[in-house]
């Protein structure tokens, strides 16, 4: 085990700067803007994962599309008619909702308000209509003459400083009999810095006077409560009381009500106008039995939400959402007494440094890795926690700037690590780099332990591959042209080693020794044994066109020269071995040793890449179908007694042709008819698979045979003096 490195100031103070920094940082309008970003995703989250049912007593009538494009006879195009709305008065009349709220601005006098106000009037039904807030120049001021005689009156119970509450000198509201006969209330939804929607004013200041907004004057009328009956303390809550109800809603300092945003527009009980409207005339006015929209006693909020319409804006829900949800949702939260609530920053700012601060004391004695899945995994988990609370409680907890203060935290943590850890690296490659292979070198500098005799047992593919007829060429060339040789072929095919995750083992003359799975282990190491197997051939082909294009300066042997691979899967013994003093990372064990005699057995089967049938297994076990691999018999290799099945690696599924899949299938029966004592069906079939093979002795240079003609061979012998009786196909090597 590593030493454990002691306590340092660095490990108390690097929290403290950090969680210091990242809540300075959070009073920023883009921190805050990131940090709003992620309340808007977890409500998202909230009203896919976990919707509520909405409330019986608020029903948003629409002027949806239907509304639009199919409204009765008469409507004729948006913006209708004011009679219109005053008939439709009338109706509501008849199912008597405890409240009418028009998210709609009714304040530029038209000849129709007379219908209008007619309509409210008979329907004996309280009715507020929308204002807003307007230019010193263009509205109405509150001590104006018209204002008196408005219905409209102005909440006398405010504490806090006024002059903090959105305002206006004048309003635009409705006047004339609209005026007299509604109620108004104000549909100001500023957006935030954003452009986002999250805080709605629950009251708004013209002149010196403060006036309920459309949402608190519905519920006045909705819990039967005078404006003088509320109270409004800014930065604390507007509170509601009387014999109805008792409420007490949560308001910031310019009475702004944090949206607890429950409902898209599909979430709550909705009914569009024009529909609305037909049902109600059908039933009242043309006496007929027709179902009607449940109003009796409810809310009914009115307002645009088809697609086109102005009254759009950004929300949480996206980014063109219906501006009266703003209002629904408020109204649905206060009756419901479902309100959201800030965190304080203090306990997360102290509960966040004392567990980074615990977490970089666990982890300096953690794999470095570890520690960095915990850097990214803490935050996660924290962000999981923060949606609970928002999901469960409606209880905003910052994510944003805790997570900022973790991973700087952590990313300081991390580098120091870094750097320490880069510093022993360098000291034992200046000690042992002179001397040492870099491999083992980096082996150990990654270890911290000093190097030492000893090894583990290990699954591994082993890798070994020799030049063919070598020494018949080496011997004409002079010793730098050989040297030039050798570098080509062995820097093609260790570059492809080492591309597919393989570790250079040794160079034994021409021949190269690797191994896949050690010292990082890797699933797939039989696979990709196999890949680099082919791509030498490929690799070794290109070198062969290139030495031909250089004419004379090579003899015939090198134009044409191959190479043998030969594979094999098992468990092996890893590790460093040699002297006390001089040793290597290596492999060693009975299964590297069958390695060595696939490759060197390769020849007498006429193929170029041999592999066992463990090979064969692992790699179809972790890249199925990626390989083709043609079977060669049952063979017991030099030195052995047990029959193994042993095959080809014969190319990559996507690059073989159909010729090369004829040849794999024709071939393969053949060697079935073989060990069925089948010599005339097995005689037929080679010949047939001959004529494919991808290797031919009269056409490709370096070829003397390949498996079909072997067989063929092996046949015809069989055929001429048939085996005994217990004869069972295992072919015996008699050499190594």
């Amino acid at each position: 085990m590593k030493p454990r490195r002691a306590m340092s100031p660095a490990d108390v103070l690097a929290p403290l700067v950090c969680f210091a920094l990242a809540l300075g940082f959070a009073q920023t309008d883009w921190f805050q803007s990131l940090e709003n970003s992620t309340l808007d995703l977890r409500t998202r989250w909230r009203t896919q994962w976990f919707p509520t049912q909405p409330r019986d007593d608020v029903v948003l009538v629409g002027i949806d599309q239907p509304s639009l494009e199919q409204a009765p006879k008469g409507f004729g195009r948006w913006p209708w008619d004011r009679r219109v709305h005053g008939n439709f008065m009338r109706l509501m009349g008849q199912v008597k909702p405890s409240v009418v709220a028009w998210d709609i601005l009714f304040d530029d006098p038209v000849e129709q308000d007379a219908a209008l106000a007619e309509g409210i009037r008979r329907s004996g039904v309280a009715t507020v209509l929308g204002g807003n807030r307007a230019d010193a120049d263009l509205g109405l001021k509150p001590g104006a003459e018209a204002a008196g005689r408005m219905k409209l009156r102005p909440l006398a119970r405010v504490s806090g400083d006024r002059a903090a509450i959105p305002g206006a000198a004048t309003m635009s509201v409705p006047r004339g009999l609209l005026g007299e006969l509604a109620d108004i209330g104000f549909v100001d939804t500023p957006p935030g810095p954003d452009g986002v929607r999250r805080v709605a004013p629950l009251v708004v200041r013209i002149g010196d006077q403060v006036y309920p907004t459309l949402a608190l004057r519905s519920l006045l009328y909705h819990w039967h409560v005078e404006p003088e009956q509320i109270e409004v303390k800014l930065g604390d809550a507007v509170v509601i009381a009387n014999s109805f109800v008792s409420r007490r809603i949560p308001i910031d300092a310019t009475g702004g009500y944090l949206i607890n945003y429950r409902h898209a527009l599909g979430g709550f009980r909705t009914s569009g106008y024009a529909e609305t409207f037909a049902f109600l005339k059908a039933r009242f006015v043309d006496k007929k039995d027709v179902p009607v929209p449940e109003l009796t006693g409810r809310i009914a909020l009115i307002g645009q939400t088809a697609d086109g319409l102005a009254d759009f804006g950004p929300s949480p829900f996206s980014a063109l959402t219906p501006l009266v949800l703003v209002h629904a949702n408020v109204l649905e939260n206060v009756l419901n007494d479902d309100f959201a609530r800030h965190a304080s920053p203090w306990p997360i700012w102290l509960g966040g440094l004392a567990l980074t601060a615990a977490s970089i004391v666990f982890l300096e004695r953690r794999l470095f890795r570890q520690q960095v899945l915990a850097a990214l995994g803490l935050p996660l988990i924290f962000g999981l926690a923060a949606s609970l609370c928002w999901f469960q409680w409606s209880l905003w907890v910052p994510f944003a700037w805790p997570v900022l203060g973790f991973l700087a935290t952590h990313a300081f943590s991390v580098g120091r690590r870094v750097l320490a850890e880069q510093r022993a690296k360098e000291q034992i490659k200046g000690m042992f780099g002179n001397y040492l292979a870099p491999a083992l070198v980096n082996r150990m500098a990654a270890s911290g332990v000093a190097p030492q005799l000893g090894g583990h047992e290990e699954e591994i593919t082993a890798f070994f591959s020799d030049i063919q007829g070598y020494s018949t060429f080496s011997e004409k060339l002079p010793a730098k042209q050989l040297v030039d040789l050798l570098n080509d072929y062995l820097t093609a095919c260790t570059d492809i080693v080492q591309q597919e995750g393989g570790t250079l083992d040794k160079y034994i003359g021409d021949a190269i020794v690797a191994m896949y799975g050690a010292p990082l282990p890797l699933r797939d190491h039989a696979y990709r044994a196999c890949a680099s197997a082919l791509r030498v051939q490929a690799a070794l082909g290109n070198l062969r066109a290139k030495w031909r294009e250089e004419g004379e300066r090579w003899p015939d042997g090198v134009r044409h020269m191959r190479s043998r691979i030969g594979l094999n899967t098992g468990s092996a013994v890893i590790g460093n071995m040699g002297s006390r003093s001089r040793f290597n990372y290596t492999m060693t064990g009975d299964n590297v040793n069958l390695a060595a005699r696939m490759e060197s057995g390769a020849k007498q089967w006429g193929v170029f890449i041999m592999v066992t049938d463990s090979t064969r297994l692992a790699c179809e076990q972790h890249a199925p179908g990626r390989i083709l691999f043609r079977p060669l018999g049952r063979i017991v290799v030099k030195g052995r007694t047990q029959a193994v099945p042993l095959f080809e690696v014969f190319a990559f599924a996507d690059e073989a042709t159909l010729s090369m899949r004829e040849c794999i299938t024709t071939f393969a029966a053949g060697l079935d008819r073989y060990y069925a004592r089948d010599w005339d069906g097995a005689i037929a079939c080679f010949e047939r698979s001959r004529e494919c093979e991808p290797y031919q002795p009269t056409r490709d240079g370096g070829v003397s045979s390949n498996p079909s003609i072997i067989y063929l061979e092996l046949a015809g012998a069989a055929r001429s003096d048939p085996p005994p009786a217990d004869w069972d196909g295992v072919f015996k090597m008699s050499e190594k």
